[in-house]
């Protein structure tokens, strides 16, 4: 886990852009040219939907294919883009795989450091400061809020995210998924176990 963050190059920059969108998203509101719960939709498409949907794609190939999940090991940056899901924030990328003894968290302690290019926007929980910092100190504690009670013999592991290098959690393979496509496998991998907060869901 490393806490060296160069502040210089971190999501904080985006913070005034923020501001500036808001603030055009009000005057266009107010105007009526545009409709708030419509904006809000599309958010939650990208942020639950579409970028998540390039995260499991990833975890389910990895799950499907031996000589893929050993690639995404040795570097998943490369690993990642031969699925051709690179771009801003995605450059660098370690993936880090639960196992029996091991569960992965994700967090950035600074700002909110997230690999766009394979989980969509981040969710406003993760650049929360009760996150950010909490999840480093009482990480069983947190995924508890989350209703992820883990066995107490099993370790967890906190990654902090960084302007240079980002994470993605490969949740554990459900039990009852063999044989399955790759797409049916991603159905399996939700957000949350690529950032270490929930596992994948069950085979149904």
């Amino acid at each position: 886990m490393s806490h060296d963050h160069d502040h210089h190059h971190h999501d904080n920059e985006l913070e005034p852009m923020a501001a500036r969108v808001r603030a055009l998203e009000t005057i266009l509101t107010r105007k009526g040219l545009i409709d708030p719960a419509a904006i809000d939709v599309i958010v939650d498409t990208y942020e639950t939907k579409v970028g998540p949907r390039n995260g499991a794609r990833v975890v389910a190939k990895a799950w499907s294919d031996r000589e893929y999940a050993d690639w995404l090991k040795r570097d998943a940056t490369a690993a990642i883009a031969s699925l051709g899901y690179t771009g801003r924030q995605g450059e660098h990328m370690q993936a880090v795989f639960n196992t029996d003894e091991t569960h992965n968290l994700v967090v950035c302690t600074l700002c909110s450091c997230y690999p766009w290019s394979v989980l969509g926007l981040p969710p406003v929980w993760y650049k929360a400061p009760p996150y950010r910092s909490r999840a480093v100190i009482d990480p069983r504690g947190v995924l508890e809020e989350f209703g992820l009670s883990l066995p107490k013999d099993k370790n967890i592991r906190v990654w902090d995210s960084t302007a240079e290098l980002r994470y993605l959690v490969v949740p554990q393979r459900p039990s009852g998924s063999d044989g399955w496509s790759e797409d049916k496998l991603a159905d399996l991998v939700t957000r949350d176990s690529m950032i270490g907060t929930g596992l994948a869901r069950e085979a149904a």
